[in-house]
C-alpha cells in the first residue's frame, strides 16, 4: 500500500527560541522566504503525500493561515499589478490538511503528537513522522522523504539516521544498527568516544499503524516525557523489523539558533 499521509508536530513552545517563539510560532520561523515547516511539507509533496496531519498547539492559527487562502492580500496582487505573485501564496493544491490540537497541559514529548494522529491512520496503513523544526535539504530538489519511504519494504518501519562528525554524535541519539542495515537500539548523547557510530536519530520514520498505535501507551522516562523511539525500541523487540535509512541531503535545524542561522545560510546559498 502506497504512503500517502504525513505526521507533522508542531505543537512545541520553541522554548531554545524565546522571546521570538511568544508571538511567532517556533515552525513558522522563516528560512529563506518561507517558513521553516514549508520545507517539510514540500518534501512530503514531492514524495507523493497527499494528506498532511498537522498537531499544533491550542494557540495556533499561524499555520493554519499560511496555508489558506487570503482574499484581501489576492485582491490586492492583481489591482496592483502583482498577480505574478499569486502563485507564491496559493492554497496546496490536491492536498488534504488535518489539524490536531494538542493540549498545552496534557502529556509532552515525541510519542503524544503521534498518538494524537492515530486515529488518521487506517488499519495496514503506514504513515511518515517527522517532525516540523528540522529539515533534509537536497539543492537538487530531491525528496528525502521519498528516499525514506523507498528504503522501507511494505510492513515495515523505517528511520532517517543523519552522520554527524564523531565530537558532535553527545547531542543526539545515536542510532545502532545490523549488519544489514536495521535499526538494533539507540544510545543517547554518548560520549564521543562511546558512541557505536555517527549516525543520529533526527526522528524522522515511516511508522506502520501497529506502531503508531503503540505510541498511546509508552511510559514515560525519568524526565517525565513520553517519547515514540520507546514504542519503536518496543516493536523491535517483539520481533518488528525498522530500516536505517542513510539520509542523502543535508541535516538542517531551526530549532536553535545557530542551527537557524546555518539553515537560512545553506538555503540561500551563502555557504
Amino acid at each position: 500500500m502506497a504512503i500517502t499521509k504525513a505526521i507533522i508536530p508542531v505543537a512545541g513552545w520553541g522554548t531554545r527560541r524565546l522571546p521570538i517563539t511568544k508571538t511567532i510560532e517556533k515552525c513558522m520561523l522563516p528560512i529563506g522566504d518561507r517558513p521553516l515547516v514549508d520545507y517539510v511539507v514540500q518534501d512530503c509533496l514531492a514524495a507523493g503525500i497527499t494528506e498532511l496531519i498537522f498537531v499544533v498547539g491550542e494557540d495556533s492559527d499561524q499555520l493554519q493561515n499560511y496555508y489558506r487562502s487570503n482574499i484581501k492580500l489576492n485582491d490586492y496582487l492583481k489591482r496592483n499589478g502583482k498577480a505574478d505573485k499569486l502563485p507564491l501564496v496559493a492554497p496546496l493544491a490536491g492536498v488534504k490538511l488535518h489539524f490536531i490540537t494538542q493540549p498545552s497541559y496534557g502529556k509532552y514529548g515525541t510519542a503524544v503528537p503521534v498518538a494524537l494522529a492515530a486515529d488518521f491512520i487506517d488499519e495496514g496503513e503506514s504513515a511518515v513522522v517527522l517532525m516540523g523544526d528540522d529539515f533534509i535539504y537536497n539543492s537538487d530538489g530531491s525528496s528525502e522523504v521519498k528516499r525514506l519511504i523507498e528504503a522501507t519494504p511494505e510492513g515495515d518501519c523505517g528511520v532517517m539516521a543523519v552522520e554527524v562528525s564523531t565530537e558532535d554524535v553527545s547531542r543526539y541519539g545515536v542510532i545502532v544498527k545490523s549488519d544489514d542495515g536495521y535499526y538494533e537500539r539507540m544510545v543517547e548523547k554518548p560520549a564521543p568516544e562511546d558512541a557505536p557510530s555517527n549516525l543520529i536519530n533526527p526522528s524522522k520514520y515511516v511508522l506502520t499503524k501497529e506502531v503508531i498505535e503503540m505510541a498511546k501507551i509508552v511510559e514515560a522516562d525519568k524526565g517525565g516525557e513520553y517519547y515514540i523511539i520507546d514504542a519503536i525500541n518496543d516493536y523491535v523487540q517483539r520481533g518488528g523489523r525498522v530500516v536505517v535509512h542513510t539520509a542523502v541531503g543535508q541535516y538542517l535545524d531551526g530549532g536553535n539558533t545557530d542551527g537557524w542561522l546555518h539553515a537560512n545560510r545553506v538555503v540561500l546559498g551563502d555557504t
